[in-house]
């Protein structure tokens, strides 16, 4: 695997880490109490219906536009 390679995977999970983050501990904090009657893997289940379409088609896209703009600079 040449450097490049290395260095582009090495970038997406670093921007996929710095939007997770914040993504899931905003799900938690909002979703938290409206759900803390159901069990585990039910909440487990709601907030990742909530987080991967969201990381998916709204943020994602937009940090990667973002960083991409960033590299260009």
């Amino acid at each position: 695997m040449n450097r490049l390679t290395n260095n582009t995977r090495a970038r997406g999970a670093f921007l996929t880490w710095i939007a997770i983050w914040p993504l899931i501990t905003g799900l938690l904090l909002i979703g938290e109490p409206l759900l803390a009657a159901l069990p585990l893997p039910l909440r487990t289940l709601v907030l990742t219906a909530i987080l991967v379409p969201l990381m998916s088609f709204v943020v994602m896209p937009r940090l990667t536009r973002w960083a991409n703009a960033r590299l260009e600079n």
